[in-house]
């Protein structure tokens, strides 16, 4: 009687443990799928995300109301923003949001090795050239020069709890490093959810964790600056793994005055719309916020010493497309990025 009964328990454990083995087998095998979120943010600026996750979880309502706070702090178009309010006062101003100091830090970091070519206190040039949230003014050489007594990012000072001016006229405007700060206060709200593998983009300015869907880097388009906004087309693709890429171009932002086209980018030293032979300049760093402000920097500079600061820049790379003596286009890219990228033939 007890044989029969152990081997009536056997016959009954036996299916048990088989389930229980398919599962653990199923769990550790079953494909991982990719979530894909697209929202708008910073007023019609597109985003795409997309992330490996096991439970398919669904972030985008918390993404949304981080970017909202984000907007509400650094958007220099929002009449109450954190930043707006700054730009409005000649009084220290005690920090409201976890954004502004980071953005006060890394912008001096960045100002000084670009020997003011990256510069947030030119908002008041934006705005006379038009770029910015106020109307244009006519500009002629006295109007500039009295613009860039007080367009220094010298004359912004700040501590851990306060940020105030030397001069009352001074504005600052993060549109810059704006986007690629945003991409990186995603990143790391993913990365605190546990999430290793994602790709991130806000209008142009990504940073990449781990791998795609089918186990490889991420592979991002680079714009041809030849493009207009009608007609896009790839230069080159890059594969990228836990690195950020920021380009910075004028194909798709300028104005006319006069019969002439006016660059959105403002040189910092001049007062004028820069005038290089430069087309476009993407950057590949750790942080997005760094690549989107060094490629900036790189508009204003140039390509001789745009070259000569990232090669001195360690885990900085660059791509620097521009029009050679010839009028031909052509590219320099820098050794540390040369194997990722592929460039495409549009003949």
């Amino acid at each position: 009687m007890t044989v029969v009964k152990e081997m009536f328990s056997r016959k009954r454990i036996l299916p048990l443990l088989l389930i229980v083995i398919l599962i653990i087998y199923w769990y550790f095998q079953k494909p991982t799928l990719l979530v894909h979120l697209e929202g708008q943010t910073f007023g019609t600026i597109g985003y795409s995300i997309k992330y490996k996750d096991d439970r398919q979880r669904d972030f985008k309502p918390s993404i949304d109301s981080l970017l909202i706070v984000f907007n509400n702090a650094l958007s220099h178009y929002i009449p109450n923003s954190e930043l707006s309010r700054f730009n409005a006062s000649s009084q220290p101003q005690s920090y409201t949001s976890p954004f502004f100091l980071p953005v006060l830090e890394e912008s001096k970091l960045i100002y000084d090795l670009t020997d003011g070519a990256y510069n947030p206190a030119i908002m008041p040039l934006v705005n006379a050239w038009g770029f910015g949230p106020e109307k244009s003014i006519l500009l002629d050489s006295a109007i500039v020069d009295s613009l860039l007594s007080f367009t220094d990012y010298n004359l912004v000072e700040f501590n851990k709890q306060q940020v105030w001016k030397k001069d009352p006229r001074l504005q600052l405007d993060f549109s810059a490093s704006a986007k690629g700060y945003g991409v990186d206060v995603i990143a790391h709200f993913l990365s605190a959810k546990g999430v290793e593998n994602y790709f991130i983009e806000i209008g142009g300015e990504v940073i990449c964790a781990g791998t795609n869907i089918e186990g490889k880097a991420w592979r991002i388009g680079i714009i041809d600056p030849g493009s207009d906004i009608l007609n896009q087309q790839l230069i080159a693709t890059v594969d990228l793994n836990n690195l950020a890429l920021a380009t910075s171009a004028n194909n798709f932002n300028y104005r006319i005055i006069d019969n002439v086209k006016y660059s959105h980018t403002i040189d910092p030293k001049s007062g004028y719309p820069i005038a290089q032979s430069i087309l476009s300049a993407s950057v590949f760093a750790r942080n997005c916020i760094t690549a989107d402000a060094l490629a900036t920097a790189c508009m204003v500079m140039g390509v001789e010493k745009a070259l000569a600061l990232i090669t001195d820049m360690e885990g900085v790379e660059a791509l620097l497309i521009y029009s050679d003596e010839n009028g031909q286009t052509a590219y320099h890219i820098t050794d540390g990025i040369k194997p990722f990228v592929s460039f495409v033939d549009n003949n």
